[in-house]
């Protein structure tokens, strides 16, 4: 099975990985375009999910609370940190775009111990990685130090030129703290639209060893293994992660052939 999800050119649906097209246990993701009016149903019986609004402008609602007009941004290249919200298992949520909109939901199992909340762009901490050419921009949306029960929600701009997810890192070992078991999605956009970016998922035994070049809206699974990315020059890159696994911690090691690197940096 092939690790990269080719993203639905046209279609509100632009792409969808569930545990079962993944094979594995614990995350799931879709990403959605929606025209003004349009609307997107959201239910998870036995998972909590965490709506991030990419881009454009959206109305979330559930049975007993609105949030209207949720937006920070036009592109997910802008400079700005986005809107969240996280909802529990078992609440039907409805959203609908106030203008042309792009929104990416993620999910996780969840027995339903927090609440639905909002997730403002003020509440995300935003910060630089990296130096040189691995240098790159972070926000972290849903990470382990907020509430939730499985879900880790990150996103990344990278430069044109640059190496993301770099030096390569793996956490597919349940070996915390030095190490912890996560699955991850990566949903990557690319600007200008017409570019492409490559990435490679690998494990030190090579039974998993694949390159692939990934175009705008495609989704890459990482089960387990390294998973660099690279992007051309002239292209910026962005992505958002989505981890879940048996513990809700993000622990990674790096590749010992490569983590010279960051003497480097």
């Amino acid at each position: 099975m092939s690790l990269l999800v080719k993203a639905q050119r046209e279609g509100q649906t632009i792409a969808r990985v569930t545990p079962e097209t993944a094979a594995w246990r614990y995350v799931g993701f879709a990403a959605y375009r929606m025209s003004a009016d349009e609307v997107v149903h959201v239910f998870e019986p036995a998972r909590e999910v965490c709506i991030v609004v990419l881009a454009g402008a959206v109305d979330i609602e559930t049975a007993d609370r609105k949030w209207s007009s949720l937006g920070s941004r036009d592109s997910v290249f802008e400079d700005a940190a986005p809107y969240a919200v996280y909802l529990p298992p078992g609440v039907r949520t409805t959203v609908r775009a106030v203008r042309d909109a792009e929104v990416g939901v993620a999910s996780a199992p969840a027995k339903g111990g927090f609440p639905a909340r909002l997730i403002e762009p003020a509440q995300m901490n935003r910060s630089t990685r990296g130096k040189g050419l691995n240098t790159r921009y972070v926000c972290d949306i849903l990470p382990q130090t907020e509430a939730a029960e499985s879900l880790l929600v990150v996103e990344v701009r990278t430069p044109g030129g640059h190496a993301s997810s770099y030096p390569p890192h793996k956490h597919d070992t349940d070996n915390v703290p030095l190490e912890s078991s996560l699955e991850e999605t990566y949903y990557h956009r690319l600007n200008p639209a017409q570019g492409f970016a490559f990435q490679r998922v690998y494990t030190d035994s090579r039974d998993i060893d694949e390159s692939m070049a990934v175009e705008d809206h495609d989704v890459v699974m990482v089960p387990r293994g390294y998973h660099p990315v690279i992007v051309p020059y002239g292209y910026d890159s962005y992505y958002l992660n989505v981890m879940a696994g048996k513990q809700r911690v993000w622990h990674f090691k790096n590749d010992p052939a490569h983590e010279w690197i960051i003497n480097k940096e």
